[in-house]
């Protein structure tokens, strides 16, 4: 591509491919712009031709940002926080929080601590809405897929503005329904664990180190089911205490085990945390997410 003339961005544009970062696709970005997919499309191709360079590669999987994009999308997000947060200054009555707030996190802590809170928290912003995503990856809130991220880590990453919440603490259960796991030597009774999937997971590498031999009969790909097998009665396995003392089904075989503790933290974006939807529930989450 090849520019006539030295085009000049406006606002407009970088709410438009900041939109089509978020989503990755047409369909999205044009709900949260309130148009329609074509307008979308027009649009970025109109800019790309002003520019006279590519700003997304076209896949499968979507629209791909290149570097120059994102760069794009950060001064976007600036623009967006700097608007709202004068918006705000002219309101005699504090502004109502409204919009979509995405929040990524893993199975366990999602039902266990953050549905809880956001359940509260409708009560004060009815507007607000939310995409919540489980799974174990972090590096979505640097493709910014995400708003919010309260994930288990001991290294959180630097380039995030984050508060330490305490510390998650992890234990060996059973089923109450399974006492004779008492009576036998952990090595020979049936163990429920994490897959592939979580390699790194502290109760994995704990496990390997104190019991190498252990009889692996399930594997599975979330900590969630790890639980609801154990209490099912299936086997044993290492859960997160703050989620397994809600439950009257599970019974503790150890005490905390501290090779497995680790830290929980809620992240997000530096820019991302000026905006009021997202700060909103950032200081909400911070303030009522207790281990």
């Amino acid at each position: 591509m090849i520019a006539k003339s030295q085009y000049k961005l406006k606002a407009s544009d970088l709410e438009i491919i900041l939109a089509l970062v978020r989503t990755n696709n047409l369909s999205g970005a044009a709900e949260r712009l309130s148009v329609n997919s074509s307008t979308v499309f027009r649009a970025i191709r109109y800019i790309e031709r002003g520019l006279g360079y590519q700003l997304f590669e076209r896949s499968r999987t979507g629209y791909l940002p290149t570097e120059q994009t994102l760069l794009l999308a950060e001064y976007a997000e600036k623009i967006e926080a700097q608007l709202e947060q004068a918006r705000s200054e002219v309101q005699l009555v504090p502004e109502q929080a409204s919009g979509t707030v995405r929040i990524t996190t893993t199975d366990t802590i999602l039902h266990g601590l953050i549905a809880p809170s956001l359940h509260k928290l409708s009560e004060v912003h009815p507007l607000l809405e939310y995409e919540l995503y489980s799974g174990n990856e972090l590096t979505s809130l640097t493709r910014r897929e995400a708003d919010i991220a309260v994930r288990a880590t001991q290294y959180p990453p630097q380039h995030l503005i984050g508060k330490h919440l305490g510390t998650l603490h992890m234990a060996l259960y059973r089923g109450n329904n399974s006492s004779n796991y008492q009576q036998v030597p952990l090595n020979r009774v049936d163990w429920i664990v994490p897959d592939e999937g979580l390699p790194n997971h502290p109760s994995v590498i704990w496990r390997k180190r104190h019991h190498p031999n252990a009889v692996l009969r399930y594997r599975v790909n979330s900590i969630l089911t790890v639980m609801e097998l154990v209490s099912a009665g299936m086997g044993i396995g290492v859960l997160p205490v703050f989620l397994a003392k809600q439950r009257k089904d599970l019974i503790a075989l150890t005490d905390i085990i501290e090779e497995c503790q680790t830290e929980l933290w809620i992240l997000t974006h530096p820019e991302s945390r000026h905006l009021l939807r997202v700060s909103s529930v950032f200081r909400h989450l911070s303030e009522t997410l207790k281990l």
